[in-house]
């Protein structure tokens, strides 16, 4: 199909076909900085945006902070948004085109998250015998990780397991 533009001269098919995708350099700095950056406070469609914007190398983080267009101080740290965190809760809003859709939360936790979780990993692990504390540690390191108390189900059932055995093993040798 020739399409014709305003002017009306005729176009046809694009004149250089790209004969292999783009990929950008995983190992350069400049893009593991940029990947590692999380996206919060936008919505849906502004996320495959920035998304896109990563994965073509066309993102360019900001340098320094940009003027908020609610609040006009130099807050906003994110590149693309034209919104700071803070207004863009208060409102409501994506941070970056003000829709009012459904905000898309961030996997990243934030520092206060972290902390906490740590110290409740901390005082469950300082609770725990020490071989149950290295079972759980290397349960870890190989991914598969069950949970604490499924952990101290199974070991109570396997105890009992022994007593019994070893109940009957008292019993045997008395009758003989």
């Amino acid at each position: 199909m020739i399409k014709v533009s305003t002017s009306g001269k005729k176009k046809g098919a694009q004149k250089h076909q790209n004969s292999y995708a783009f990929h950008a350099n995983k190992n350069s700095k400049k893009t593991k900085l940029i990947n590692s950056l999380p996206i919060n406070g936008v919505c849906k469609r502004c996320k495959d945006i920035i998304e896109w914007r990563k994965k073509f190398k066309k993102y360019k983080p900001l340098k320094t902070p940009k003027r908020c267009v609610c609040c006009d101080e130099k807050t906003v740290k994110e590149a693309y948004h034209i919104l700071c965190n803070k207004c863009s809760k208060d409102k409501g809003v994506c941070a970056k085109c003000q829709g009012s859709d459904d905000i898309v939360e961030s996997d990243v936790k934030d520092d206060k998250e972290l902390l906490q979780e740590q110290q409740e990993f901390d005082s469950i692990l300082s609770s725990l015998p020490e071989r149950k504390k290295r079972t759980y540690l290397r349960q870890l390191e190989r991914g598969g990780v069950a949970s604490l108390s499924n952990q101290d189900q199974e070991t109570e059932d396997y105890d009992d397991h022994l007593d019994s055995v070893s109940d009957e093993e008292t019993s045997d040798e008395e009758s003989s």
